[in-house]
């Protein structure tokens, strides 16, 4: 059964800000009147009021905002935009349970949803583990259906209220919500001189010789046959002298032009999951699938050095080559059995970030009718080899027994999605914040002839830009 929606546009032309949020209230208010006498339908109704403004960046809006949860996404082209608070409704799981069955969860509770319903959130990279106190707020399934969203799709902004009406609830306890939430609502400041505290400590998770020791065991796997490859994880703890507000991490991100997701998650004030990953998991539009195989990585010596220098370098290390074969191969192997086609690029790419280059090839498939949705979609894409290895079963089982701390949602799905489509990022580059506490997370793949030192060193230049924006070197 699937839920019925309506869309309600107040105006056709842009409104500004304050003339838009009297727009969206007047028509809920009219909304209410009109949809007195009627029932509402199992499984609930979607009344999207959605009205058009001038530009406005989505991000210092949020800034201003004080409900929660706080939610921000930006696909890599910087053309798909929003910036959201509140809750409509939610999609939670709590428990530990395989990832398979949290995908299951998800499509099942998407399968009634309106195409026109986009939730974001997220997963737990193993949603087995337990007990790591850290990521508490962060279940190994959370996707939530904001109450206010701003958004920016080319060159067209608006702001979205979204009802998600039920029997029990009602359409009057639905709309007094959204109106309460417009009634918070604070203009985006002009400018914000706003920064973080300062540090107190910076400690590593494992050391530089634990490091060592888990890549050497990682080693030992590839030459007895077991694993071809594994990416190996660290945690980098911050201690600051005081607790803040983590969207400072984007609001002081260094390198607004990366070709970089930026995807964060607030459940709650002060407690945050943030991510400026490189890396698609995948797009999906009905039965079309773009995805990518990225892995194998290089640094400039300078930001000043031309990119040329990472390219040439990648393009010429057999280590990261072999690397990104392994993934590019695993991922078209994965697919064949899902798709009717599948078209890998041939010749590799490079990424090229601000300071780092990665090898890269675009992958579009067309998804047989049975794994067209996003169960299946996940099952075989999540994890990647770049995040996890090969084989995928192999490494995921070591992964735990090698790294000495949760990953939660790193290296994690994460992004949106509704009944007929979805994006999804890895969350990679990403940080966890805690109070006064921000766990910094990356990794390195792990390949044989792989230099542990080496790999060390390309996980310090990997949260460089994390550690820019504390005005500390990594």
């Amino acid at each position: 059964m699937h839920e019925k929606h309506h869309i309600i546009i107040p105006f056709p032309n842009p409104l500004p800000v304050e003339q838009a949020v009297q727009a969206l209230k007047a028509s809920l208010l009219e909304y209410t009147t009109l949809t007195a006498d009627t029932p509402v339908e199992k499984p609930g109704t979607l009344a999207v009021f959605r009205q058009n403004i001038p530009a406005l960046d989505p991000l210092k809006w949020l800034s201003a905002q004080s409900l929660f949860p706080r939610i921000f996404w930006m696909n890599r082209e910087r053309d798909d935009m929003t910036a959201a608070i509140g809750a409509a409704d939610t999609i939670t799981h709590e428990e530990a349970a395989s990832n398979e069955e949290n995908f299951r969860r998800l499509g099942t509770a998407m399968a009634g949803k309106s195409p026109h319903a986009r939730y974001f959130g997220g997963f737990r990279f193993n949603s087995s583990e337990t007990g790591d106190p850290a990521w508490e707020a962060f279940p190994p399934l959370s996707f939530t259906l904001p109450l206010l969203q701003l958004s920016r799709e080319g060159s067209l902004h608006t702001l979205t209220c979204n009802l998600w009406i039920t029997a029990a609830d009602g359409t009057k306890a639905a709309v007094h919500r959204a109106i309460k939430a417009l009634d918070q609502l604070q203009s985006a400041p002009t400018q914000s001189d706003d920064e973080l505290p300062s540090l107190l400590s910076v400690t590593h998770n494992p050391t530089r010789d634990g490091w060592i020791n888990a890549c050497e065991t990682a080693l030992n796997a590839f030459a007895s046959g077991s694993m071809q490859k594994i990416m190996l994880a660290r945690q980098t703890v911050l201690e600051f002298t005081e607790a803040f507000c983590p969207l400072l991490f984007l609001q002081n991100y260094p390198y607004p032009e990366n070709t970089t997701y930026r995807f964060y998650f607030e459940p709650s004030p002060g407690q945050a999951f943030f991510s400026f990953t490189p890396e698609r998991l995948y797009r999906r539009s009905g039965r079309s699938l773009v995805t990518e195989a990225l892995a194998g990585t290089h640094s400039k010596k300078s930001e000043e050095q031309e990119d040329s220098y990472a390219r040439d370098a990648l393009l010429n290390s057999e280590k990261d080559i072999r690397e990104h074969r392994f993934v590019r191969d695993m991922i078209y192997d994965e697919l064949r059995p899902a798709c009717s086609s599948v078209d890998m690029e041939e010749e590799v790419r490079v990424l090229q970030l601000n300071r780092l280059a990665h090898l890269y090839n675009l992958c579009r498939a067309e998804l047989k009718e049975e794994f067209s949705n996003e169960p299946a979609v996940l099952s075989l894409m999540h994890p990647t080899p770049a995040v996890g290895g090969v084989p995928k079963k192999e490494a995921m089982r070591r992964i735990p027994d090698l790294e000495s701390f949760s990953r939660g949602w790193y290296a994690a799905p994460a992004g949106w999605v509704s009944s007929n489509s979805a994006e999804f990022c890895v969350g990679i580059r990403s940080a966890l914040v805690n109070g006064r506490t921000a766990y910094l997370y990356s990794g390195a793949g792990l390949v044989k002839g792989s230099d542990p030192a080496a790999e060390w060193d390309e996980v310090e230049q990997k949260i460089g830009d994390l550690m820019s924006i504390t005005s500390q070197k990594a």
